[in-house]
């Protein structure tokens, strides 16, 4: 059975993006030849790549411009989006999920041999950890205080006790986190 795996990028006090939708920048911090090579086997592992509506349409935008090895298998990877607002999904080999992401995402994970994987999507995420179904969290924490910002984790999520997988700090001077569910 496939896992579903949370990748993220947070800065230290927690914040998966800034104030404005898609304030990013802090992400130069840490990218280096470590998190390029990382990305790369994360979506040579993906049977799927998963996203709320915002940050599918930012990922569009943005990877459909890209080329390399990375936008390579971006535009490539099969996408799901999950969102009730959304009329179609046009990026290559996208499929829309419009109702019940949870119970779509169950059967995806009990019908594949290779991970799922959520990028950004914080509002999705909060629902996929309240219905229990990350088997991961690949977090890499930037070293950035930003003070304000869109939280990765919600109060309110409850709590899920997580065991640690690893640790590797990065040149750049970050670290990736991973915790699988106990």
């Amino acid at each position: 059975m496939a896992k579903l795996i949370m990748w993220n990028l947070m800065t230290l006090d927690g914040y998966f993006e800034g104030t404005q939708p898609w304030d990013l920048s802090f992400h130069q911090t840490v990218w280096g030849t470590e998190l390029e090579q990382l990305s790369i086997r994360q979506l040579h592992a993906a049977a799927y790549l998963v996203f709320g509506r915002k940050t599918y349409e930012g990922m569009a935008d943005y990877w459909t411009k890209e080329t390399g090895e990375i936008a390579d298998l971006m535009n490539s990877i099969p996408k799901l989006v999950c969102s009730k607002t959304l009329q179609s999904a046009d990026w290559n080999n996208s499929t829309l999920i419009s109702e019940n992401a949870s119970a779509e995402i169950r059967k995806l994970k009990a019908g594949s041999e290779k991970d799922l994987f959520v990028f950004g999507s914080a509002n999705l995420s909060e629902t996929f950890i309240h219905d229990d179904l990350f088997d991961e969290y690949r977090i890499c924490i930037v070293p950035v205080l930003l003070g304000n910002g869109h939280p990765l984790f919600r109060k309110g999520a409850g709590v899920k006790s997580l065991s640690l997988l690893s640790t590797q700090p990065l040149e750049t001077g970050g670290v990736v986190l991973r915790y699988s569910k106990q």
